[in-house]
């Protein structure tokens, strides 16, 4: 493929080597360890390498590009030499175009929040197949091309991961993708080039103040995806968050609203609801689905606004709905003998966990509930204790224990959780580093007829403790009790 034309929509400072025109490029990277002759180099700062460090071994790894950002590389020649005034920026449009602009032949739906993303795009996914399409999803559990999966590393992967797997798409007739778009990859430019049909805001709560440090800045990343979208598009808010509208001030795109009680656009309530589903009133139409909560009420209101504003019947949408389950690690339950309910879900911030128990305790208020949770290491340490208020408001035992503790050391990470506990919290909180051992203590401790809520792995098989991943699966511990 011609240089020039896959530069086309690249911010260009300068050039320097053979015209763009006649060098004729065979695949483009970031990664200098994957450049092999005919490759084009994009060097991007990281947060823990800079890909400028890195330039003189693509170059001699063969090389017949670069784009770079700052600096003054040596530039041997027979090398084409690209400045550009952002090299994360062309990295998404080099991308995009290297594959041939793939999202523009595709209906993308693109949900950016705290909470609710896998599980919408999970159930948005499912719903379109089931109406009869193919479609593709990125997600925190796993990618899809149609039926065949892909393994997920981030929420958000990296531009040329992102497009090749939509190329993938298009060419094996998927008509729809579905993404979720975190604040780290919209603040690294990873859907640059990306051309959305409708974008979804879920909710803003506390989470990776760790990466943005502020919740401002942690805003101000989310709201860039709105203020990116084309008049075209169509933007889909949550009005019942106080940032619903905040997101959309300078949105181009059309905006369509969603709420649990305020006038909006697309208006639903919950009737009733029990541990098999709830029955959801959506614009005067009565529907049963069989999540539970409310923050899953304001999940199936936005899957329900992205179904219709990409064209599809009011109808056949709620019947759809009907028959939908939750993702993997998302309010999963196993039932055990003596009636324990154990619920495994993926809450690892305050907002989240504290839907979860509120749902629980407001399903069951008769039944003892023990909450099981950690907080990740190296990771935002302000959430810790008022993880632990929350867990001690609806609880009536705690088990701390470890989620993936990283390089930090379960005890460190337990003994922040414990200050947001008071007196009486204590009382009925037990500590346990070994998870494993952790939820064996949870459930021999409930009781008959309990909720044993395991919260914080949801979907992973996996837990990291030091520098290592090792193989940890929740379901596998809970299921040696129905033997």
């Amino acid at each position: 493929m011609r240089l020039s034309d896959i530069i086309k929509e690249v911010d260009i400072v300068s050039t320097a080597g053979p015209s763009v025109k006649e060098v004729e490029i065979t695949s483009v990277c970031s990664d200098s360890r994957k450049v092999v002759p005919g490759s084009l180099f994009i060097a991007v700062r990281g947060c823990s390498a800079d890909g400028h460090a890195f330039i003189a071994q693509a170059v001699r790894s063969g090389a017949s590009a670069v784009i770079f950002e700052d600096g003054a590389p040596d530039m041997p020649e027979g090398i084409s030499f690209i400045r550009s005034s952002s090299s994360r920026k062309a990295l998404g449009r080099v991308a995009s175009a290297f594959y041939g602009h793939p999202s523009r032949h595709l209906a993308l739906v693109g949900i950016t929040g705290t909470n609710g993303k896998t599980t919408t795009v999970t159930l948005l996914h499912h719903l379109f197949t089931a109406m009869g399409n193919k479609c593709g999803l990125l997600s925190t559990i796993a990618n899809y091309v149609g039926d065949r999966e892909y393994e997920a590393v981030n929420t958000t992967s990296d531009p040329l991961t992102i497009n090749s797997l939509m190329r993938e798409m298009v060419d094996e007739g998927c008509r729809y993708c579905f993404m979720e778009v975190s604040s780290i990859g919209m603040e690294q430019d990873r859907v640059e080039g990306l051309e959305f049909k409708v974008g979804i805001f879920s909710n803003l709560t506390h989470d990776h103040l760790d990466y943005h440090k502020t919740f401002d800045e942690y805003l101000r990343c989310k709201k860039l995806f709105f203020d990116s979208l084309g008049r075209n598009a169509i933007a889909i808010t949550n009005i019942d968050d106080k940032n619903g509208m905040v997101m959309m001030q300078n949105t181009k795109a059309k905006v369509v609203s969603y709420s649990l009680g305020k006038a909006s656009t697309h208006r639903g309530k919950i009737l009733e609801q029990s541990f098999e589903g709830m029955l959801l009133n959506i614009d005067g139409t009565e529907c049963w689905c069989r999540l539970i909560g409310k923050h899953n009420a304001y999940n199936i209101m936005a899957i329900y606004c992205a179904a219709t504003a990409l064209g599809a019947d009011k109808f056949e949408v709620l019947t759809a709905l009907s028959n939908l389950e939750s993702a993997k690690g998302r309010l999963e339950t196993i039932n055990l003998p003596g009636g324990i309910c154990v619920v495994i879900d993926y809450a690892h911030t305050p907002d989240a966990l504290e839907n979860v128990l509120r749902t629980l305790k407001g399903i069951a208020p008769e039944r003892p509930l023990v909450c099981v949770f950690g907080c990740g290491g190296d990771r935002d340490r302000t959430k810790r204790p008022e993880m632990a208020a929350i867990a001690r408001k609806y609880s009536d035992k705690i088990v701390l224990t470890s989620d993936n503790s990283r390089s930090e050391k379960t005890a460190d990470i337990i003994a922040d959780i414990r200050k947001g506990l008071d007196r009486e919290g204590v009382m009925k909180t037990v500590e346990i580093e070994d998870r494993a051992q952790a939820i064996r203590t949870a459930i021999m401790l409930a009781g008959h007829d309990a909720t044993v809520l395991l919260a914080g792995k949801g979907h992973e098989t996996y837990q990291i403790l030091g520098d290592g991943k090792h193989h940890f699966d929740e379901r596998e511990i809970v299921n040696e009790f129905k033997q």
